[in-house]
């Protein structure tokens, strides 16, 4: 049997695979907005993919959340312990803090702030938060109801949660940039001062999983020994 993973292992996945995912989430939109190498399904497959990646490559050793909405939720769903949540949610930001400095580093403040999520033309404040509700409430439901059968816990998953983040971006893209991800949007926003955003990528997502989390006990009830292990890694 592989040994159990340590904490410090644990939170180096999280910082790791957020820092992924946040640098490829940020990279795809700074060329799609700034010079056109990047059409629009090629913007949210990406996402897709290296969200499924990530899963595939970490699920094993954190479980693979790389987004604090997530965590929340196995949190809120009583199969992960508030004192681990703290630690993976600032392991996460100082991956995607990492991504941003790096964008930054490379193409300048203006191009991360292309790279950063925001509200669409068009679109007010409060229809942006109202879409990442939902969108986040579709990702984090996935995540939860597949983290419940026991073939489809870990490395499996990764497919289901891949697809549907490129649904996601497909689908309401333009109207919030489909961030589904208080890390991937805030620790960028942070960086170039785009302060009046971050109440709605982070209001947003830990609304729409919490109403996730709750709709799943609805259908499934009590949490399950699957669903502690998909939200732990190896060591559950």
């Amino acid at each position: 049997m592989a040994p159990i993973p340590t904490t410090l292992q644990r939170l180096s996945a999280e910082c790791i695979g957020t820092f992924l995912v946040t640098a490829a989430a940020i990279g795809v939109d700074i060329f799609y907005y700034s010079q056109g190498n990047v059409d629009y399904s090629s913007r949210w497959l990406a996402r897709g993919l290296i969200t499924a990646a990530v899963i595939y490559a970490f699920a094993e050793t954190s479980g693979a959340h790389v987004d604090p909405a997530v965590t929340i939720a196995f949190w809120a769903r009583r199969v992960f312990p508030a004192s681990m949540a703290l630690y993976y949610i600032g392991a996460q930001f100082v991956g995607a803090g990492a991504a941003a400095l790096i964008w930054t580093a490379l193409e300048g403040r203006a191009a991360l702030a292309l790279g950063t999520s925001h509200p669409g033309a068009g679109f007010g404040p409060g229809t942006a938060t109202g879409a990442e509700v939902i969108l986040t409430f579709a990702l984090v439901l996935v995540i939860l109801m597949t983290a419940q059968e026991r073939p489809a816990v870990g490395k499996q998953t990764a497919l289901a949660v891949g697809f549907t983040v490129a649904a996601c971006g497909f689908v309401a893209g333009p109207i919030s940039g489909a961030s589904m991800n208080p890390a991937r949007t805030i620790a960028p926003q942070l960086i170039t001062g785009q302060f009046q955003n971050i109440w709605i990528y982070l209001v947003g997502p830990i609304l729409g999983a919490l109403l996730a989390v709750g709709v799943h006990a609805m259908i499934s009830g009590k949490p399950s020994a699957s669903e502690r292990r998909a939200a732990g890694g190896k060591h559950r």
